[in-house]
């Protein structure tokens, strides 16, 4: 299990997907460049690494792309592109990583949404669909991530969570991975059993 404790000196945003159309990439360099640009000077600077695969010429030419929309921001020294990355090396920029972005509109459920809550990385997701509906829940009355429509509202997100206090973030943390227990193996044998029951039990004569 990855540690609720995360480095903080250069705080670590992530964003895990493949360089698709639909995963709306190119929101995020520019929510997290507004967010550097309003952050204090005696603030800790951020990090953006961006972790997917390319399917197709198509999904490379949307990377290079992105790289050059990076470059033109300014953001050469905050961001760092892991390209077709193996699992042991996601795990390891999961360990390093505060939070973690999701774009893409009316994602069906986000599986990736959950892996950055597993990992106790606290999400920034768009507010529709699966992470809205079903994902970013409150857990005991706690937030588990934060939901944004826009640059502003990714903007605000970026800045709420690389500027809470230590304390804060570690709760939140807690509850970002425990609310993870709703989408386990366990759970889904449990629901799936008690809805298969009454179908495969024997029906008594009457």
């Amino acid at each position: 299990m990855l540690p609720l404790g995360k480095p903080v000196k250069s705080p670590v945003i992530i964003s895990v997907g493949q360089f698709c159309p639909e995963k709306a990439h190119s929101l995020q360099p520019e929510a997290f460049a507004h967010a550097v640009g309003i952050l204090d000077q005696d603030m800790p600077r951020p990090k953006l690494q961006f972790m997917g695969s390319c399917r197709n010429k198509q999904d490379e030419e949307r990377l290079w792309k992105l790289k050059e929309r990076c470059r033109e921001l300014n953001l050469d020294n905050f961001v760092e592109f892991h390209r077709d990355a193996s699992y042991r090396d996601l795990v390891q920029l999961l360990c390093g990583a505060v939070s973690g972005l999701h774009s893409m509109i009316d994602e069906h459920f986000g599986i990736s949404v959950v892996e950055y809550m597993a990992s106790a990385v606290i999400p920034i997701a768009h507010n529709s669909a699966g992470p809205k509906m079903d994902i970013a829940l409150n857990e005991g009355g706690r937030k588990t991530g934060f939901l944004a429509s826009n640059k502003e509202e990714y903007t605000e997100a970026i800045l709420k969570v690389i500027t809470m206090a230590e304390a804060e973030r570690l709760a939140i943390a807690a509850a970002v991975r425990k609310c993870t227990q709703r989408f386990s193996e366990q759970k889904f044998f449990k629901d799936f059993k008690a809805a298969v029951q009454p179908i495969l039990a024997p029906k008594s004569s009457s």
